[in-house]
């Protein structure tokens, strides 16, 4: 038995079973890392040392019948913008390249609850500003599929980890696609739950209205399952929603009849993939034969997405950023003259390119003068294209589309022309705007051997009609063989 090809569900029922313990399977991923860290580069740090301490403690709750959850003894990954107690929590940038939190996340804490062990923190674009992972200050994550290309961002770390066997589940946070995007590059599975669903307490924030953390793992079982244990109602987030109807493993059902699904047009035009889109369009097919239906629409205000979203997000994240100024925590310049010259030297040297970037925009849409010409008129298209996504929700049970144009780009081809990879980000950031669910399984491979995502969009709180319909994609594809188990 190959403990490192089992998905984390299954894992946890061999755990239960005494088949396999908790320190095999921490044990298994550890030497993983050893072997292939130093060419994926998908984590920040490794707690070696904490994860075995971490399994001898969860074995033995198991053993004494304390813990008998779905995931109970499974080692789990987390992006490294999630606050973990006593754990280099960086975000990945030299400002925060000594923070150590006093508190963990809330996910995380219910994942602790439920016997996860962590096993580090998982490399990613810095403040998750960036489509590649290529911004970290701790250098690039590269694509386990090929290492000479990227693995999506800015959740790359987590999403390139699961797909090197390199853990069995990881968490990542989305705020315009950070997990659908990475998952579709990578091969795996990834959902963006609706805004409010996991506490964003102790998410270190980049666009406070658009962030939301979800699970990266290997199917949709694990996705459903995984879930359950971090969607809950946390008062210590104003955000967060009371939920009665998280039994998301109740969706897993192999029956897509009735279910109506629509493809809109605007997600099929110009700049798309000529693979990309027969491997979606094949997809949508698998499920009009499984009794869908399915019909083309137009999904109006798509090309106002990307513009009013990097207004917003990069007019949240200069007031998120205000705080990262030398004195609290973090880094703070050698070398300085008085306190102006002190805050300007520490955010100049500890922030990189992209954040700088994004700081000085939102900064610009939130002045005087521009407000009202950027960032208001930007709140109002955001408000229409929900508008647009309620009116096709009258219609539809779930929207599919692409994840992304193309497939995963070569390393170093993003970063070069910023704009292009902000357009990259076209078919996932409504479902941010809009705080929709949306969910990314892997539908096919493409001539260069990279794989391909099938992105799944569905109406605020209905995460199980995404789940059933990836389901039942899922049996009719059958097992999508992980580059990890080559």
């Amino acid at each position: 038995m190959n403990i490192l090809n089992m998905t984390a569900a299954s894992l946890a029922v061999a755990i239960k079973n005494k088949e396999v313990t908790v320190m095999d399977a921490t044990k298994a991923v550890l030497e993983q890392i050893e072997k292939t860290e130093s060419t994926y580069n998908c984590y920040v740090t490794v707690d070696k040392e904490g994860a075995l301490k971490q399994a001898e403690e969860v074995q033995a709750k198991i053993d004494a019948g304390e813990l008998t959850g779905p995931l109970a003894g499974v080692p789990v990954a987390i992006k490294d913008n999630m606050c973990t107690q006593g754990l280099l929590t960086t975000c990945s940038s030299k400002i925060l390249g000594n923070f150590v939190p006093t508190y963990s996340s809330e996910a995380v804490l219910n994942l602790q609850k439920a016997g996860a062990v962590i096993i580090g923190k998982t490399n990613m674009d810095e403040f998750a500003m960036g489509s590649t992972t290529e911004t970290s200050a701790f250098g690039e994550t590269r694509n386990p599929w090929n290492p000479d290309h990227v693995p999506g961002g800015s959740s790359g770390g987590s999403a390139a980890a699961v797909a090197a066997q390199e853990c069995f589940y990881a968490l990542g946070s989305d705020t315009g696609g950070s997990i659908r995007q990475p998952a579709s590059f990578c091969g795996v599975v990834g959902l963006k739950p609706t805004y409010g669903t996991v506490s964003r307490y102790g998410l270190i924030a980049y666009g406070s209205s658009l962030d939301q953390i979800g699970p990266l793992c290997k199917d949709v079982t694990d996705c459903a399952t995984i879930m359950e244990v971090i969607a809950s109602h946390d008062p210590k987030d104003s955000t967060s929603i009371k939920r009665e109807d998280t039994d998301f493993t109740s969706a897993l059902v192999d029956d897509v009849k009735g279910m109506k699904i629509g493809l809109p047009r605007d997600y099929f035009g110009e700049g798309l993939d000529p693979e990309v889109k027969d491997a979606v369009l094949k997809a949508a097919e698998v499920l009009k034969e499984k009794g869908a239906i399915v019909e083309e629409f137009d999904l109006s205000l798509v090309e106002y997405a990307i513009p009013t979203y990097y207004t917003i997000a990069a007019a949240e994240a200069s007031s998120n950023l205000e705080r990262f100024d030398g004195i609290k925590y973090g880094y703070r310049t050698e070398d300085y003259k008085g306190l102006h010259n002190m805050y300007k030297k520490s955010r100049s040297e500890g922030f990189g390119a992209e954040v700088k970037r994004r700081i000085m925009l939102g900064s610009f849409v939130l002045s005087s003068g521009y407000y009202d010409a950027y960032y208001l008129k930007a709140l109002r298209v955001k408000a229409l294209i929900k508008k647009a996504f309620d009116e096709a929700f009258k219609k539809y049970d779930v929207i599919l589309g692409p994840v992304a144009p193309t497939t995963a780009p070569k390393l170093g081809e993003s970063l070069s022309d910023p704009l292009k990879m902000y357009l990259g980000d076209i078919y996932t950031i409504s479902a941010n705007l809009a705080g929709l669910p949306g969910l990314s399984i892997p539908c096919g491979i493409d001539s260069a051997g990279l794989p391909i995502g099938l992105q799944l969009i569905g109406d605020c709180f209905k995460e199980k009609n995404l789940i059933r319909a990836a389901y039942a994609y899922e049996q009719a594809r059958g097992a999508f063989e992980r580059k990890g188990e080559k």
